[in-house]
């Protein structure tokens, strides 16, 4: 019974502390505003781009880089905030690909326009 209880207080452990964000802002700029935006959460009125697609590591390569271009949403290319959230699934993604194949949430908001 004792190893039951340890075993359970174990799983939730580490289902508790696996699932974390983190958020990057720049202070020194100003979000792009979307006043047609329906949001409720932290990112209520701005302009918010989100991916959430998995991407192919090689063993021996250490960094991925994902680039940010100009266009409709993103007018600036620049980046004023960044959300990078990691869950439960992409922790056991990760650990049965060996780190080949990574699931990446992220949500991010860009800088806005200076005229």
């Amino acid at each position: 019974m004792k190893q039951i209880k340890f075993l359970l207080f174990t799983i939730s452990f580490l289902i508790l502390t696996s699932c974390y964000s983190v958020r990057l802002r720049n202070v020194n700029g100003a979000p792009q505003l979307d006043p047609f935006s329906e949001r409720d959460d932290y990112y209520r009125g701005m302009a918010v781009i989100e991916i959430d697609t998995v991407i192919n590591i090689k063993l021996t390569s250490k960094d991925f880089t994902y680039l940010i271009k100009e266009n409709d949403v993103c007018e600036s290319g620049k980046l004023n905030m960044i959300e990078y959230r990691n869950t439960l699934g992409s922790l056991f993604l990760s650990a049965i690909t060996f780190g080949k194949k990574r699931k990446v949430k992220i949500k991010y908001v860009c800088e806005k326009p200076q005229n």
